[in-house]
C-alpha cells in the first residue's frame, strides 16, 4: 500500500521520498538510492489498516527536524478519531496531511513533548490512546512498533495493550560483530556507531540480531545507547 524512505541532508534537514507504487517497482527509487548519502534513514513498508492509499498516508511522517514511523494500529480508530485529534495542539493542527491513526499518533506526540523528552511524550501519547478505547469500550486499543528521530538519535518504541506486541530488533554492537565476522567484507567500512533498527531481522546472521523486550523502548544515539521500559502515564 505504498512505501517511504527519510534522510537528513547535509544540512541537517529532513527529506522525504514517498510513494503509493510498490518499492520494487520504483525506478526513481533506485534512482535516488545510487545517489545520496546521508548520516541516517529511514524506510517503512506499508500496509494499510482502513485509511486511504495515498501518499499523504504513507510513512515517514516529518514535523520540523523529526520523522516518525509506526507499525500497527489503533483498534477501532474512526471511534476514537475525532477525540484524540481534539486533544492536539491548536499550532499543531493544520500540519496534519492524512487520516492515519499513525499520523495523529505522531502529533499527539508532539503535543505531550516529543521534542524535548520522547519516551515521556510518546508515554503520555499511548495512555491518552488506550484511555480514549477504554471509554469507548475497544478491546487492547493500541498495537506499535515506534521509531522517531531528529536526525541525531532515534528512539524505537515496543509496545501493545495486550502485551504481545509485533516485532522489533537491533543490530548488535558493529564493533562486536566485526570481531565476530573480520572476513565479512560488508561489515569493514561501517562505523562502530552503526545501528539497525528492523521489525525483521535482515539477513540470517548469527549473533547479528537482538530481540527487543516487550513494552521497552531503546535510545540508538552517539556513544552507548540505551534500553528501558516503556509505561504508559494516564490523566
Amino acid at each position: 500500500d505504498g512505501f517511504g524512505v527519510g534522510w537528513y541532508d547535509e544540512d541537517g534537514l529532513p527529506r522525504l521520498y514517498r510513494s503509493t507504487h510498490p518499492a520494487w517497482n520504483d525506478r526513481n527509487l533506485k534512482e535516488l538510492a545510487a545517489g545520496i548519502s546521508s548520516p541516517l534513514f529511514f524506510a517503512h513498508i506499508r500496509a494499510s489498516t482502513g485509511s486511504a492509499i495515498q501518499e499523504t498516508n504513507t510513512h515517514p511522517f516529518r514535523y520540523g527536524k523529526w520523522l516518525w514511523m509506526h507499525n500497527g494500529l489503533i483498534r477501532e480508530f474512526p471511534t476514537v478519531h475525532r477525540e484524540l485529534v481534539n486533544k492536539i495542539d491548536d499550532s499543531l493542527f493544520n500540519s496534519i496531511e492524512g487520516t492515519t491513526d499513525s499520523e495523529t499518533m505522531f502529533y499527539l506526540a508532539l503535543t505531550f513533548g516529543l521534542e524535548s523528552d520522547p519516551v515521556a511524550a510518546v508515554e503520555q501519547m499511548v495512555g491518552v490512546v488506550e484511555e480514549a478505547g477504554e471509554r469507548h469500550g475497544i478491546e487492547n486499543p493500541i498495537q506499535m512498533t515506534i521509531a522517531t528521530t531528529d536526525g541525531t538519535s532515534i528512539w524505537a518504541f515496543r509496545y501493545s495493550s495486550e502485551g504481545d506486541s509485533r516485532s522489533l530488533w537491533f543490530s548488535t554492537r558493529m564493533d562486536e560483530l566485526k570481531l565476530l565476522y573480520p572476513a565479512v567484507p560488508e561489515l569493514e567500512n561501517l562505523s562502530d556507531e552503526t545501528r539497525v533498527v528492523v521489525s525483521e531481522p535482515l539477513g540470517d546472521l548469527p549473533g547479528a540480531w537482538n530481540p527487543a523486550p516487550e513494552a521497552h523502548y531503546g535510545i540508538v544515539q552517539p556513544g552507548t545507547d540505551k534500553l528501558g521500559a516503556f509505561t504508559p502515564q494516564r490523566s
